[in-house]
């Protein structure tokens, strides 16, 4: 085995577009592992390997032990944009950067979250059921909503919630923005008008639809008294993370008549049991945790991730793309 070559970890799934560009380097040891490898196992074959120079993340854990077991570690770069398997706070005491790939799956989440709110307020589900079954007499007991007009809460304007934004001011929709982060003749350049009170926005908005990074704050942020506060007739989209959500005060609302329907790409036990309440409701939509994986933004989760390794291994590391720039002084 080459030592003197950089040694990266690679899960099997990512991008061969992206594998490429390791490949055509002649300083690179390229070790690839299964994606949904144990950490155990994960951490063992580091172990063995002496030095890993970088580690590209799918799911995969990376906390204190793996920092440990990966000596001359340079880079950690997850191929994607959420970090919460990631101890943060410990790779800045070891000096490493953490780099995601920034807007490559915004897009993709975003589309997601337009095609939750098109399917719930469509009664797409319902609908198509009804040609299926041969109950198309019944279609006018099911109408459909128009999304034209109503207004849209969208909860955080970074890379997705403001490429959110945009693709519902294309639908002609009134657009609050909540985001105590973002300045708001930010959010009003955009063409949404800007809200500081998160409750009296609930209260008016058509569709809530979350883009907030998951928090001791976002923690179970929409809970009972929130959602008490919502429209019967509502819509709640998450495509964020899982447990913003306080998910048995959504059962409640959804089943009591208290909110019209849900659309959730994300859960707060991942995967959630068969048997998850929230499952079996007509008005819950729900997809596993893949709103910012297509086949489009894998290549360019890939692609970034790898430019990101690179990045550092040339010196000149992307910033932009770098959770905690500190290590970089």
């Amino acid at each position: 085995m080459t030592t003197n070559k950089k040694r990266i970890m690679v899960p099997d799934a990512m991008a061969k577009v992206a594998v490429a560009l390791f490949e055509a380097r002649d300083d690179i040891e390229i070790h690839r592992f299964v994606n949904m490898i144990s950490v155990a196992d994960f951490n063992a074959t580091m172990q063995r390997l002496g030095n890993v120079n970088a580690a590209l993340l799918g799911p995969t854990r990376f906390g204190r032990e793996e920092i440990a077991s990966a000596k001359g570690l340079q880079v950690v770069a997850r191929i994607g944009v959420g970090y919460d398997s990631v101890d943060v706070a410990g790779l800045t005491e070891a000096g490493v950067p953490l780099m995601t790939t920034g807007i490559a799956n915004s897009p993709s989440v975003a589309e997601q979250a337009v095609f939750f709110m098109l399917t719930l307020s469509k009664r797409a589900t319902v609908l198509h059921a009804m040609v299926q079954n041969g109950t198309w007499a019944k279609r006018f007991e099911a109408l459909p909503s128009d999304l034209l007009g109503k207004t849209v809460l969208v909860v955080g304007f970074g890379r997705i919630g403001s490429r959110t934004a945009k693709r519902c001011l294309a639908m002609e929709m009134n657009v609050e923005v909540y985001d105590p982060h973002v300045k708001p003749e930010v959010i009003a350049q955009a063409g949404c008008t800007p809200v500081t009170d998160l409750d009296a926005a609930l209260a008016r908005a058509d569709v809530v639809t979350l883009h907030c990074p998951k928090t001791p704050v976002t923690q179970g942020m929409i809970n009972a008294t929130r959602l008490a506060l919502m429209k019967p007739s509502a819509l709640l989209i998450n495509t964020a993370r899982g447990g913003i959500v306080d998910e048995v005060a959504l059962h409640t609302a959804l089943t009591s008549g208290k909110l019209a329907g849900a659309g959730l790409d994300v859960f707060d036990q991942e995967p959630p049991p068969i048997r998850h309440p929230l499952l079996k409701l007509p008005n819950v939509i729900v997809s596993p945790h893949v709103a910012g994986v297509t086949h489009e933004s894998v290549e360019r989760m890939g692609l970034q991730a790898a430019r990101n390794v690179l990045s550092v291994f040339d010196g000149a590391p992307i910033k932009g793309n770098v959770i905690n720039p500190e290590v970089l002084k």
